[in-house]
């Protein structure tokens, strides 16, 4: 009896760590198009397998329920805008845009279908653009832009939504010249229990954390490549509250892969580059893929999805089609955007 149990045991054990040691090989990608326009997408909301939310320039933004498109034009003192940025809460929809000024609207939803649209938020100055949003809860939101007096420009909202208010510069970290941040793909941030993470990239290429919502700040070297306009961090995604990944390059060089991706395993104080001078070189927006406890990593740029299904230790190519964000709705299933397209993405 009692060898029995040993043999399920060491059984149980070495089948546990069989499955723990890396995500599924994936190989390829069948990609289906959702929606098609002469649009620049770069930020994009899924709310399950079959709706997706965008926002994009031209003052485009809108939802696709399947194929079918519900969408608006965004104005704003007779000029179109252009939006990077986009996050869901349970009831509302927020959009952010680039430039000057800088202006959030909220739209509110009954399901999917939207009751109101109001600007919440505008902040006009010469060096404003905002890059980023994303939610801790339906309460509880950020987003982060390029400095416009020393610091990286922080809002936070507190009421769902409805008013924001911008972090002053004696309670953040100094930028440095030249130090900015992309707003490549809306993936600057990466938030989880009370922690975010804002990454920067140009002269300096460092990850800004707070861990309680927005009040306090540190900031935090990173080995990613810096010193030139396009150099830096582009994204960063995070599985806990300690584990994370940042992902870049050079925009200019985008299939120089040496400095150009980096894990931390505390947090986000420390960071090592994986796979250097290997694997994909720029890419603008890095995932997890759920349910793979850290080893499935989706990375997609211009050009093509880049894959590892062992932390980022090595990478398959699955297409060279290119995307500026992805998002995952299940362990198989994301949507992607990029120049005039969102497809679904199935990887198998």
């Amino acid at each position: 009896m009692i060898r029995t149990s040993l043999s399920l045991l060491i059984f149980c054990l070495a089948f546990i760590s069989c499955t723990d040691s890396s995500a599924p090989e994936f190989t390829r990608i069948e990609a289906s198009a959702v929606f098609r326009d002469s649009i620049s997408i770069r930020a994009i909301a899924a709310v399950n397998d079959s709706t997706v939310w965008f926002a994009a320039n031209n003052g485009k933004i809108g939802v696709v329920e399947g194929q079918v498109p519900k969408l608006a034009t965004v104005s704003y003192q007779d000029s179109l805008l252009a939006f990077r940025s986009i996050a869901k809460t349970s009831d509302a929809v927020f959009v952010l845009s680039i430039a000057n000024p800088a202006v959030l609207y909220k739209i509110g939803l009954e399901g999917t279908n939207p009751t109101f649209i109001e600007d919440v938020y505008t902040e006009t100055h010469p060096k404003v653009f905002y890059d980023a949003m994303a939610f801790w809860d339906d309460q509880n939101g950020i987003a982060m832009g390029d400095p416009t007096d020393g610091c990286l420009s922080v809002i936070l909202t507190t009421d769902g939504g409805n008013s924001w208010n911008k972090v002053p510069c004696d309670r953040l970290p100094e930028t440095a010249e030249g130090e900015a941040a992309f707003a490549a793909s809306n993936t600057n941030i990466a938030v989880y229990g009370d922690t975010a993470w804002l990454v920067s990239g140009g002269k300096r290429a460092r990850v800004f954390k707070t861990t309680d919502r927005g009040n306090s700040w540190e900031v935090y070297e990173t080995p990613i490549v810096e010193g030139q306009a396009m150099t830096g961090i582009y994204s960063v995604s995070f599985l806990d509250a300690n584990n994370g990944i940042i992902f870049g390059g050079n925009w200019e060089a985008k299939t120089e892969n040496g400095g150009n991706k980096a894990v931390t395993t505390d947090g986000g104080k420390t960071w090592k580059l994986i796979s250097d001078q290997a694997g994909p070189g720029y890419r603008s927006c890095v995932r997890y893929v759920p349910n793979t406890k850290g080893k499935g990593i989706v990375a997609v740029g211009i050009p093509g999805v880049s894959y590892s299904n062992d932390g980022g230790d090595s990478w398959i190519d699955l297409t060279e089609e290119s995307y500026y964000n992805i998002q995952f709705v299940n362990d198989t299933t994301a949507f992607a955007s990029g120049y005039g397209k969102i497809d679904k993405l199935v990887f198998k």
